[in-house]
């Protein structure tokens, strides 16, 4: 018996096989969009990039502050291969969270809090988490190859990667600018080893303009694309530990948990638009909330007060410290009834700023007799008494 063999297939030629990638791309980015982002980019994630330089020279001057984890991951954050060597391709991803109002607008009304837009609804981390690893186990049942997903939390730095994605450019705030989202862009990626065409990054958009750099209120910009986290509001209030210095406590506000100007002053935010996600709709307890009832939050409340919030992680402790910086800046005296038990907190950072708020307060004849009776009845407070002094 004679059998016949049919030839075997030929490879694919160069143009079936860049066609492939080219329908693989469109794939990805429609799933991801259907499952609710509303930008998708391709980037190589193994091409070189200056990047890592910039990082190593922020770290370098001490701009991290006291950001330790910065410097011990430096050499992981260089190169998104430093992380994964196996890593080709980075999609991605964005998740507009628009918000309703100007941020701005929070900062009139001195006797309430100004909570960052960011914080205002559900942690991002979880709810993006769960998209982009349903996105990372459609990529490897469709396409095979490795992937990995990064948003925020891991040592990698999607802001370039965005760029090179065409997702937006780094503003001279170094923050992320979109041309379709203005400043309200959540990012994060998956990296795979699937090889992909990357799209073309996004130019800078920013011109002459340096409105961002102008409206910051501690001066945390030396140069335009430099940024020294040490005077930042966002780093100030939300990851120093400690008291914050006395040189920025004024500058503060009402700003109690991160700060948006630099983001709000952007003039691109003029195409922004309202977020479609309602978890990351402000709730309604944090549009604007009252200092005074912020003051008197124990850690229970506190802790179910930001259930499922960003702002929890700071813990009750250094949020009180925020909220007493407030009200010393409210030049509102009717606030020291909120003021006087905190006096007395267990929390060495609580009481510290009760002082301040105390003395900011009062005038200097009322401000004495309480220091006088609480060193009197507590000498291991005068020092804390005597530093507001």
């Amino acid at each position: 018996m004679t059998l016949s063999l049919k030839p075997e297939k030929p490879p694919p030629t160069a143009a079936e096989t860049s066609s492939q990638a080219d329908q693989a791309k469109a794939d990805i980015r429609a799933e991801a969009l259907r499952l609710g982002f509303d930008a998708c980019g391709f980037a190589s994630a193994s091409d070189a990039w200056p990047n890592g330089g910039w990082l190593r020279d922020f770290v370098a001057e001490g701009f991290h502050g006291a950001m330790s984890w910065m410097a011990e991951t430096l050499d992981r954050r260089s190169h998104p291969t430093a992380m994964w060597t196996d890593a080709k391709m980075a999609v991605v991803l964005g998740v507009n969270y628009g918000p309703e109002h100007d941020p701005l607008l929070a900062l009139q009304d001195q006797s309430r809090a100004a909570i960052s837009v960011y914080a205002q609804g559900d942690d991002y981390h979880e709810v993006i988490k769960k998209r982009l690893k349903a996105l990372a186990r459609w990529m490897h049942g469709r396409f095979g190859g490795e992937v990995k997903v990064f948003v925020d939390t891991a040592p990698l730095m999607e802001k370039p990667l965005a760029q090179r994605a065409g997702l937006g450019w780094q503003g001279k705030h170094t923050n992320l600018v979109s041309r379709q989202f203005g400043s309200w862009l959540f990012l994060g990626s998956v990296l795979t080893t699937l090889d992909l065409p990357a799209d073309p990054p996004e130019r800078d958009h920013c011109g002459s303009c340096t409105a961002c750099l102008d409206i910051c209120p501690t001066g945390a910009f030396p140069a335009p694309n430099r940024l020294d986290a040490r005077r930042c509001i966002s780093y100030l209030t939300i990851e120093l530990a400690g008291p914050i210095p006395v040189e920025f406590r004024p500058a503060l506000g009402n700003r109690i948990y991160g700060c948006d100007d630099c983001l709000a002053a952007c003039p691109w935010n003029k195409f922004a638009s309202l977020s479609s996600e309602m978890a990351f709709h402000a709730r309604e307890t944090l549009k604007g909330p009252s200092l005074a009832d912020l003051a008197g939050l124990d850690d229970p409340a506190f802790r179910a007060l930001f259930s499922k919030s960003p702002v929890k992680r700071i813990g009750r402790d250094r949020f009180v410290r925020n909220v007493l910086y407030a009200i010393g800046n409210s030049g509102d005296p009717r606030l020291m009834t909120v003021v006087a038990p905190l006096l007395a907190d267990p929390s060495p950072v609580v009481r510290g700023a009760a002082v301040w708020a105390a003395r900011r307060l009062l005038d200097g004849e009322a401000f004495a007799r309480l220091a006088g009776a609480a060193a009197e009845a507590d000498p291991a407070v005068r020092d804390e008494w005597e530093r507001a002094s």
